[in-house]
């Protein structure tokens, strides 16, 4: 594996490279078939405009979030584009079996050779009793030494290079290095780069000392962004993977034609996280319906506080937004997160941005 595997490439006016985090959003009105369709139509976007990466994220029993499953629809999207680089942003590891997973991502590695990153991160992505019902366990384990232990067992699975005498030495994640070792194997020269994602200081710090790509969650933990990047920073030690940091956020951006259908789709939008924070998860409302709420002070302090934190407006407006949260943060790449009503929406924002820094209409391989 090479750092270019990991660095993205700059184009246009953007300060940094910019990709593409997809929530696969659902609204009202609209099926999971329909945010998937979205979803393919936005990875070729972001191919042709030059965007570094595109990854889903896995959650669980949210109707308005159809990512349950990142690999699957990593799969797809392989299918579907030639260049992007496809990634989880990510897979929460305490959910799953570590050789599952290497499984799961040498499969993508497989169909996708070259261009896959396996984002990894330690929350369940759901409420407590989904995560229990998801590992056929009332315990969580989110302790802060089981996640190192199973970051370590899954990247051994990936480098097939357990020691003597452990127990799992004889077994192999297939599609994996192993079958080189094969008569008349061939070993591929790629296997999926690993991030660390983390929203708080844990994985920053875990992150740092790996000597591994970093992602962080600015779009839901902004008041933390900039001491989880310091820490990431102060702790990281050179690696095999990365000579020095590299470290990337999250951004919640909507750009459109109108400023007052942004602030339409993003109160809706923080409608949609009060009603998931209050135990009533639904799909994506329709900002008529939001106008129309009669909101107490308590939501409408919420609504407030959530809003704040999207970079949304004109494309002008978006793209400034942008530049003073680099300058900010020193972030080695923003990756960008939109969510509306309606597919044609989030399609016409990462457009609209694309055109404000004057990315390639078309990038060749």
């Amino acid at each position: 594996m090479s750092a270019d595997e990991i660095r993205g490439t700059t184009h246009g006016t953007a300060p940094v490279p910019l990709s593409v985090l997809d929530l696969v959003t659902v609204g009202t009105g609209s099926t999971a078939t329909d945010a998937l369709r979205t979803g393919v139509r936005l990875a070729r976007l972001a191919e042709a405009r030059g965007f570094q990466r595109y990854w889903v994220a896995e959650h669980h029993s949210m109707p308005g979030v159809a990512s349950s499953s990142p690999a699957v629809i990593l799969a797809h999207l392989a299918a579907h584009t030639e260049r992007i680089r496809l990634g989880s942003g990510g897979v929460m590891l305490p959910n799953h079996a570590p050789l599952v997973i290497a499984e799961q991502f040498g499969t993508l590695e497989a169909l996708a050779p070259g261009r896959v990153d396996l984002g990894l991160g330690r929350a369940p992505g759901t409420d407590g009793a989904t995560a229990a019902a998801l590992r056929r366990t009332p315990t969580l384990n989110e302790g802060a030494d089981d996640f190192p232990q199973q970051l370590a067992e899954l990247t051994r699975f990936l480098d097939d290079d357990f020691p003597d005498g452990h127990p799992y030495r004889r077994i192999h994640a297939i599609p994996g290095p192993v079958q080189s070792t094969s008569p008349g194997g061939v070993q591929s020269p790629h296997r999926p780069v690993v991030w660390l994602l983390g929203s708080s200081g844990f994985s920053a710090r875990l992150a740092g000392m790996l000597g591994l790509p970093f992602a962080f969650a600015h779009h839901f933990s902004a008041q933390n962004t900039i001491p989880a990047l310091d820490l990431y920073r102060e702790s990281f030690r050179a690696s095999a993977v990365l000579d020095e940091p590299y470290a990337l956020i999250g951004v919640s951006a909507l750009a459109v034609d109108e400023e007052r259908e942004a602030r339409r789709q993003v109160r809706a939008g923080a409608v949609n996280m009060l009603r998931l924070r209050t135990g009533r998860p639904g799909l994506f409302p329709d900002p008529d319906d939001v106008e129309n709420h009669p909101f107490s002070p308590m939501e409408e302090e919420f609504v407030q506080s959530w809003t704040a934190n999207i970079v949304h407006g004109t494309a002008d407006e978006v793209r400034a937004g942008l530049d003073d949260l680099h300058k900010r943060t020193g972030a080695d790449e923003l990756m960008l997160t939109t969510h509306a009503h309606r597919g044609e929406l989030r399609l016409r924002s990462y457009e609209l941005i694309a055109d404000a820094y004057g990315l390639p209409a078309g990038v060749s391989a």
